[in-house]
């Protein structure tokens, strides 16, 4: 289910198996009539540009939308996993543990970690839920299928365009005297990863909740950069420029998961080093092109 007037998406579905293709907005009609054959839902789509400011957009696509699939979860009893994101935690004021305590009290910067916020709260104070649900905060998801997702795509992504096109790459100033040009620092994960704590949870078997989903480990832009510069076999070329000013305001300068919640659920697959999943993913998909 997506909304497939973004024609550069299309490749993704190449070689998938899927039964039908469903329209954003015919999916609750769609979830009326065949909620009975549903397993499962993954509700991983939203309305993910930070630098969008309409809180509009944000209220219908992320908050009631959600509440909608929530609702179909519930009615036909069938097992959910959603997207919540590491941006609700805003500057990290209250840290990065995923305590469903203190969640209500998190400060995001913008509409869209506002947007996940406010449907992390309505869902922990519902009383009618899905057998079992699982809100996953993502942190900065990098890897395969990226290409159509223009300024949003990783750095990775980007430094991989910039190094192929000029053979160097701009990463953004430091705004915030406690850190060095390119020092900023967060969690990268890799989408593999993503996909395997997706795949536990659709067992049922860990408890209900909003969990954390990075790597655990806080890795600078210039690791990033420098190991897509190693990958490709380069040496590094980089350059800074100002962050631009829309987000200047808005900008996280650390974020690190802590894991352990997930753990304590029985998860123990080791998540791919920042070194691993760069290699593998520039490798063995961005030099030529391709999907997973």
């Amino acid at each position: 289910m997506d909304d497939f007037s973004q024609t550069d998406k299309a490749s993704n579905l190449d070689g998938k198996l899927f039964v039908a293709m469903i329209q954003r907005n015919d999916f609750d009609q769609w979830m009326k009539e065949f909620g009975d054959e549903v397993t499962c839902v993954l509700h991983i789509g939203a309305r993910t540009d930070t630098t969008e400011f309409d809180k509009a957009i944000f209220d219908e696509l992320n908050v009631d939308y959600s509440k909608m699939v929530w609702n179909h979860c519930v009615n036909y009893h069938i097992p959910l996993v959603y997207a919540s994101s590491a941006a609700t935690y805003g500057l990290g004021e209250l840290g990065y543990d995923d305590n469903e305590e203190t969640m209500p009290k998190l400060q995001p910067l913008n509409p869209y970690g506002w947007s996940k916020q406010v449907f992390d709260i309505w869902a922990l104070e519902q009383t009618q839920t899905p057998p079992h649900w699982y809100g996953l905060k993502f942190f900065n998801v990098y890897g395969p299928n990226e290409y159509h997702k223009a300024r949003m795509a990783s750095v990775i992504f980007h430094t991989f365009n910039q190094v192929k096109e000029h053979g160097s790459m701009k990463l953004f100033r430091s705004h915030n005297p406690n850190y060095t040009d390119g020092g900023q620092m967060r969690d990268f994960v890799y989408v593999k990863d993503l996909v395997s704590v997706i795949e536990f949870l659709m067992k049922g078997s860990a408890k209900s909740g909003i969990y954390n989903l990075g790597s655990g480990k806080a890795r600078t832009f210039l690791d990033l950069a420098e190991n897509t510069f190693k990958a490709l076999g380069k040496e590094p070329q980089i350059s800074f420029i100002d962050t631009p000013a829309d987000i200047r305001d808005k900008y996280q300068y650390f974020t690190e998961a802590n894991m352990q919640k997930l753990i304590d659920q029985g998860y123990d697959i080791p998540f791919h080093s920042l070194e691993e999943g760069i290699d593998d993913y520039v490798k063995n998909y961005l030099v030529d092109g391709k999907y997973i």
